[in-house]
């Protein structure tokens, strides 16, 4: 099974919420794969204000960010009064970075990139007439899988061990197929983890098993 990017064809820019820069800098290649992107990138000024914190600061993901902004690789933006309205009315049942995300991109007609399912949901009935995505989308994204090279199975599992990337449960067979059994079982983020752990463990024994992909 191959997975088929939804943003592939999206001509919207792109709104990050805090989980994916953090998925990006763990991956240890984020700024050349949003460089890659051709679509523009918007970071919530709510989003690098949650990243404002003494274990950011030491993980290196906060500086990353304002990286990307200072580069021009991410725009960051601020919410205006209505948005902020839309905002507060979200913060009630969202972590700070998906409501601004939501709010945001809601409002603008952007493409919010989200990896909580919670916020996904919310997404899809504030955002209908955007794509939605998630870190995944970004990582098998045709024009990053182009820039990264054999870079990109790399990327993908140092933001699956690294960042704790949250996947869909319906993209893991890919995944392992895609990072190979033996780092599979080094990411416990992945969906079904505890209960798929004895197969690949099983298939890490076994003499036929899966390796990883270059692309």
């Amino acid at each position: 099974m191959t997975y088929s990017c939804c943003l592939s064809d999206s001509p919207f820019p792109l709104v990050l919420d805090t989980s994916v820069l953090i998925n990006l800098h763990a991956s240890r290649h984020g700024r050349r794969l949003l460089s890659a992107l051709p679509n523009k990138i918007i970071v919530p000024n709510v989003v690098e204000l949650e990243l404002d914190n003494d274990r950011s600061r030491s993980t290196g993901e906060y500086q990353f960010v304002q990286e990307l902004i200072t580069t021009g690789a991410a725009t960051l933006a601020s919410l205006t009064d209505d948005e902020s309205v839309e905002y507060l009315k979200l913060v009630s049942t969202l972590d700070d970075g998906e409501a601004a995300t939501i709010a945001l991109a809601a409002a603008r007609g952007l493409s919010p990139i989200i990896d909580e399912q919670k916020g996904q949901l919310v997404a899809e009935e504030r955002c209908r007439s955007t794509v939605i995505g998630c870190s995944f989308d970004l990582f098998r994204h045709p024009h990053a899988l182009i820039a990264l090279g054999s870079d990109a199975v790399e990327a993908l599992y140092f933001a699956l061990h690294d960042g704790r990337m949250r996947i869909h449960h319906d993209r893991c067979d890919e995944t392992v197929s895609l990072i190979g059994v033996e780092r599979a079982l080094r990411c416990s983020c992945l969906p079904g983890y505890k209960i798929k752990r004895p197969l690949w463990q099983a298939m890490l024994a076994s003499p036929v098993s899966v390796s990883p992909r270059k692309l």
